[in-house]
């Protein structure tokens, strides 16, 4: 187990101890020692190669998962979204009032069922026209359910809840293949990580309390048991980690303002890089612990033309070098940065949110500013690209369409709360979900009430 930042997570070290020798030796599973093996990128790498240095998934036609692929890019090229819309169905998925970005729905790979995640715990799947397959409640049901997205290979959904479990679901009948305790994740409060998968392996971080930190996992995908761990993160951490085979590095941020990256396939940590917290929001709560709040990185962070694009809370938007974690430039959008950025590596253009309310379109090689657009509302959730638009959702309770080349507002589409996941592109149609509408959530002396559930949506062209 690789030595944390700083030794206030002794507590959690000792707690980690006691469930089995942690790193490249393995850990003691829910059944049985399991060992990790160094995963093969010969298959990605030949992927890479065929298709001009972009390859939107590993090459296993079987495999589904968030921002559509390892590198997060969230990019739909062969999409086109239609010039209006309407909502043709909807079912209520979210009932609490946790701040972070509501689970994105994830087509299974041959698009026969769409898997939507609620934070109350449940897992439905619906046909694409809506039509209920099952709906599978799970203990994570008990604390603030699932925010992550689930990653789906073959017939098998992963997905981790705030219970701090792993959950492992067959998609055809909605049964559980089985459900990791959080004592197999060292004594892990939440996984709201989306998992990343690769080779018979996930790839996800896990949360703490007592210090409030965090680690990242490997995880054997048919088992269920960890395989290693390293828990220098601090901050409670929820990013998604991008993995990119072409540079050898997988990466992630967490809430200490840190950006972590490790050699690929060794897992041995290359660098990190620590954002800006003297510009930063500071927070009272946690000024004098094990680090200093201001510059969370709460975003997952895609990687392109060797690089990691990073937003923060301290106001800017970074490139970084994949190699060792230079910065190459930062833009200044002057207020906390926390959405799941897009990117088109066709164009070289990166899009990404921000709490001033707007959506930029910037050079991914030089960070100049290619366009700006006000969608009244911060945006924290994920940004999708599309062969002409960007969709994005907004606080202000709509998912807009905006024009790839010139930001323009093609359509938008009214909802009834924040509007928090990705949307996702398929077949025609096109996914997303909101947050519940409550009120009293911000009034430490209201109690908070839901005055309606938050929905899953589905669009279709509006003819």
């Amino acid at each position: 187990m690789s030595d944390g930042i700083d030794g206030n997570g002794l507590a959690r070290r000792e707690l980690l101890s006691i469930a089995g020798t942690v790193g490249a030796v393995g850990l003691v599973g829910g059944s049985g020692r399991a060992y990790r093996r160094d995963p093969d990128c010969t298959a990605i790498s030949e992927a890479l190669d065929s298709s001009d240095g972009y390859a939107p998934l590993p090459p296993d036609d079987d495999v589904s998962m968030f921002r559509r692929g390892l590198r997060r890019y969230g990019y739909y090229p062969d999409v086109t979204v239609p010039d209006s819309v309407t909502v043709d169905w909807s079912i209520p998925v979210n009932r609490i009032g946790h701040t972070a970005a509501k689970s994105t729905p994830r087509p299974t790979p041959d698009g026969e069922t769409i898997l939507i995640a609620g934070d109350d715990g449940r897992v439905h799947a619906v046909t694409p026209t809506g039509d209920r397959l099952w709906e599978l409640e799970t203990a994570a049901g008990t604390s603030l359910g699932f925010h992550g997205t689930p990653a789906i290979v073959g017939d098998t959904a992963y997905i981790g809840g705030y219970d701090g479990a792993l959950y492992a679901i067959d998609v055809p009948n909605g049964e559980l293949h089985w459900r990791t305790s959080p004592h197999q994740f060292g004594g892990a409060i939440a996984i709201g990580s989306s998992p990343a998968y690769h080779d018979g392996t996930l790839y996800l971080l896990a949360e703490y309390s007592n210090p409030a930190s965090g680690a990242l996992w490997a995880v054997n995908a048919a088992t269920g048991d960890p395989v290693w761990s390293d828990d220098r993160l601090w901050g409670m951490p929820h990013p998604s980690p991008a993995i990119d085979c072409e540079t050898g590095r997988l990466v992630s941020g967490s809430n200490d303002g840190v950006v972590y990256c490790w050699e690929y396939p060794s897992l041995e940590l290359a660098w990190s890089f620590q954002a800006d917290v003297e510009n930063g929001h500071q927070s009272d709560a946690e000024a004098d612990g094990p680090f200093s709040l201001g510059a969370q990185i709460k975003g997952t962070i895609p990687t392109y033309d060797g690089a990691a694009f990073v937003g923060s809370w301290d106001g800017h938007f970074y490139r970084l070098d994949l190699e060792d974690g230079t910065e190459e430039w930062s833009f200044d959008i002057g207020e906390i940065v926390m959405s799941n950025p897009a990117i088109d590596p066709d164009e070289g253009v990166v899009y990404v949110g921000s709490d001033d309310r707007h959506v930029y379109a910037l050079d991914a090689d030089t960070g100049e500013e290619l366009w700006s657009t006000s969608v009244y509302g911060h945006v924290i959730g994920s940004l999708t690209a599309t062969a002409e638009t960007i969709l994005v959702g907004s606080y202000d309770s709509h998912l807009y369409a905006l024009d790839r080349e010139t930001g323009d507002r093609r359509w938008r589409v009214e909802n009834r709360g924040h509007v928090t996941s990705g949307a996702i592109p398929h077949d025609g149609r096109i996914y997303y979900a909101e947050r519940g509408v409550l009120t009293g959530y911000y009034d430490d002396d209201q109690e908070t009430t839901l005055e309606e559930p938050g929905r899953a949506y589905c669009l279709v062209a509006d003819d």
